[in-house]
């Protein structure tokens, strides 16, 4: 029985429209006086810190606490701020999706297992309404590493849930082969679906458990018993 769901965020429940890297271009050339900054730069399934921190070494500022701390302070504003510019949207089925989850005989505690720095997925979520929803979970100020990620977000689960949680009874839901592998770090189940940057047939070549186009197209009771 799966006792534990963590949810992705970008791609899997929600699309920002390119909120997030908006809000990193801007937070580099207003903070640290460098324009197009991420050029280049590949944000599927990344931890937040770990994208900042390649950004400095490129571009050679001193990775530090503070210039770490001064990049987030200032992103969270403007993240809100594209947020509201923006076109974006909460993905097919998710509503759906949790809804049925919750109705289960037994629900599961659902969570988060994302990229985002905590702030920021509060600020995405709250936007489309969704920040409630979650109980627990890891972020990307936790680690920047994501494998690392779900090892957390299993452990807070855990002591949420009580008693042992081995990975089989977690399942993580993603849209990119970084979701797929993180799961597998766990030995968590994983559905994958194509609502990101990746199609079905290449989520596919990384065998997750299961693969749906969107969450529509599955239902929990297939992937939670």
């Amino acid at each position: 029985m799966v006792r534990l769901v963590l949810f992705d965020i970008d791609g899997t429940l929600l699309r920002t429209g390119g909120a997030g890297g908006k809000a990193f271009e801007c937070t580099f050339a207003s903070e640290f006086k460098i324009p197009r900054a991420t050029e280049g730069l590949s944000f599927a399934g990344r931890t937040d810190t770990s994208l900042v921190g390649e950004c400095f070494r490129q571009h050679r500022i001193e990775a530090t606490p503070d210039n770490f701390r001064r990049f987030f302070d200032a992103y969270v504003f403007w993240l809100d701020h594209w947020l509201g510019q923006l076109d974006g949207g909460v993905c097919p089925g998710v509503n759906e999706f949790i809804s049925n989850l919750e109705r289960l005989p037994t629900p599961p505690l659902l969570g988060l297992l994302t990229g985002n720095i905590r702030l920021g997925a509060e600020i995405k979520l709250r936007h489309f309404g969704l920040w409630e929803v979650f109980e627990s979970g890891a972020f990307g100020d936790d680690h920047e590493d994501r494998n690392r990620l779900a090892l957390i977000a299993q452990r807070r689960g855990r002591q949420r849930l009580g008693g042992r949680l081995p990975g089989e009874h977690i399942l993580v839901i993603g849209d990119t082969p970084l979701d797929i592998a993180c799961a597998n770090a766990i030995n968590a189940k994983v559905l994958a679906v194509g609502t990101g940057g990746f199609s079905c047939e290449q989520l596919g070549t990384h065998r997750p458990t299961w693969v749906a186009e969107n969450l529509l197209k599955i239902t929990p009771s297939e992937l939670c018993a």
